[in-house]
């Protein structure tokens, strides 16, 4: 991956829409072996991490605003739960016209939400300040296989017309479960017998996920008020 090719990409993921012009959101760019290994044990030992030429580390950034707010006046920038979400989808948007930009280059990813699995060792390893938090990484690098696009639900579980209704998602997950199991089935040689509903049972069963991220935020200097 040249460094042309990277500039294109963040100019993609900053030309993305952000609330009030405020683009809280930072980028940071890991080339260091070290320190990619060490990310990848920080997100649970994904050996891709390591292994890829470039991994971007897309944080919500609360920092340069406040930075900026000082500029004028010797204050703590004002939070509640609506600043948080702000740098949440500030950063996003932009991790996802960067994915755009990629596949236009040639270039494939893998999105990487297991640094949040130990956000403090990846504030550690990347010297992120307070009030800047990762969201998730990418690993980036020239794919070297097509594999098949994984299906979607089936659109009537997810379009609504002008209010919410729930009355086709039984029938729209039936169908789902079935195109997954057959998906799945052709992707493992048959090895592996599962199906979305199963898989969403499976992961949400036995307790909340990720429960230390509140604490983590909050000692970074986030408020929810």
């Amino acid at each position: 991956m040249t460094e042309e090719q990277l500039r294109l990409i963040l100019q993609a993921a900053q030309a993305a829409s952000t609330s009030s012009n405020i683009q809280a959101y930072s980028v940071i760019g890991v080339r260091n072996e070290g320190t990619k290994r060490a990310l990848a044990e920080a997100a649970g030992g994904q050996a891709h991490v390591a292994e890829c030429p470039l991994f971007l580390v897309w944080c919500a950034d609360l920092h340069r605003l406040q930075t900026a707010v000082r500029r004028h006046e010797a204050v703590d920038l004002e939070q509640n739960v609506e600043t948080f979400l702000l740098g949440t989808i500030d950063a996003t948007l932009a991790a996802q016209n960067a994915a755009v930009a990629l596949e236009s280059l040639g270039l494939g990813f893998v999105y990487v939400g297991g640094l949040r699995n130990d956000p403090r060792r990846v504030t550690e390893l990347l010297g992120l300040p307070p009030l800047v938090y990762p969201l998730f990484g990418m690993s980036i690098g020239v794919p070297d296989q097509r594999p098949d696009l994984r299906p979607r639900l089936p659109l009537e579980a997810v379009y609504h017309r002008e209010t919410y209704s729930d009355r086709a998602f039984g029938d729209a997950i039936d169908r789902y479960d079935e195109t997954t199991r057959t998906y799945y089935a052709r992707r493992t040689g048959g090895w592996k017998e599962t199906f979305w509903s199963k898989e969403m049972h499976e992961r949400f069963r036995g307790g909340r996920l990720r429960e230390h991220l509140r604490e983590y935020l909050e000692r970074q200097g986030f408020r929810f008020r």
